[in-house]
């Protein structure tokens, strides 16, 4: 089968690791069921695989993707949720410490061909087309959690999204939007603050302004880059929900003080459940959201997708269809 996998790895030349070539088809196994994909998603986890980050060289060559909807072996359309729970382990798999996502252990779903343990297939609801369902798995996801599970909001509060423009960004501001908040983002790109507001932001920013008002919570995935701004952005007893780090995890200042004294929460959120991704797939379809694609490429034309994604070029989803 065509598959986009990682034969090598380098923090400094990530791409130079990326093959688009034939490799195995997966062997059926009990418990599992292989998918024939329609659509897939790429991630920064992908990027990150190729940096040598969270993905072992000794697990080379490894098909990447997390994000993935196709067909079962008996025609049924699904989502593929891209958590693995290790074996025997019980409730919540994101809370399980040897838990790990397609394209870790398992191939992942840059491929005509994946295999997932059964419990993990989503049904897809008729109302979504492939390259929706393709893009809910890990960053739509994400954003899902952090905002109805992590957050403690509920419609009517304000929330502000640093860094406008990545896949869970987006995921955030569009979410937010059709369930009845305020979504504030930031971004230092003047296109992407207006792109944010096209897709549903009702005020953007640049990075770091004094705003208007105190928020009730700050999504935040950049990391040292952003986090003062968030922490003096939060109304006292407000929320900071961090799902990552991209400029790094180690701020110049801590904002400890602050912390305490305005008796702020500072929550971790990580992707999310199997049934998470069920209730995800059904509100985009009830609420008719159509998430924000950058671009759409052949699986032999993946490069050009993660072309964009290191450079930084996008807003929203990079689509991979077979």
């Amino acid at each position: 089968m065509l598959a986009a996998y990682a034969a090598s790895q380098s923090a400094s030349d990530p791409l130079s690791g990326l093959v688009i070539g034939e490799r195995p088809d997966p062997e059926p196994r009990p418990g599992w069921s292989v998918v024939t994909l329609k659509a897939a998603g790429l991630n920064h986890h992908d990027v990150w695989s190729l940096k040598g980050v969270g993905l072992p060289a000794d697990r080379l060559p490894m098909v990447l993707g997390c994000d993935g909807a196709g067909l079962d072996e008996e025609g049924n359309e699904v989502i593929v949720h891209a958590v693995v729970a290790s074996e025997g382990w019980h409730g919540d798999e994101t809370l399980d410490p040897r838990r790990t996502l397609l394209s870790e252990l398992h191939d992942g779903t840059l491929a005509e061909k994946v295999l997932v343990p059964t419990a993990n297939l989503v049904p897809k609801p008729a109302g979504l087309d492939w390259h929706t369902a393709a893009c809910l798995s890990t960053a739509w996801l994400t954003a899902y959690r952090m905002l109805f599970s992590s957050a403690g909001l509920t419609p009517g509060a304000t929330v502000l999204v640093q860094g406008a423009g990545g896949g869970v960004a987006t995921a955030l501001i569009q979410l937010g939007a059709a369930t009845g908040y305020r979504v504030w983002a930031t971004s230092r790109d003047e296109a992407k603050r207006a792109r944010a507001l096209e897709i549903g932001a009702d005020a953007v920013f640049e990075p770091g302004v004094r705003l208007p008002e105190r928020v009730d919570a700050v999504m935040e995935t950049v990391g040292a880059a952003t986090w003062s701004h968030s922490v003096n952005s939060l109304r006292p007893g407000g929320t900071v929900v961090i799902s990552g780090a991209t400029s790094g995890d180690a701020p110049a200042k801590a904002e400890l003080t602050k912390i305490y004294f305005k008796q702020l929460r500072v929550v971790g959120s990580t992707m999310g459940n199997r049934q998470e991704l069920e209730r995800l797939a059904r509100l985009v379809d009830s609420r008719g959201i159509s998430p924000a694609v950058d671009s759409e490429f052949a699986l032999a034309d993946a490069r050009a997708g993660f072309e964009k994604m290191v450079a930084g070029d996008l807003f929203g989803k990079v689509v991979i269809t077979t």
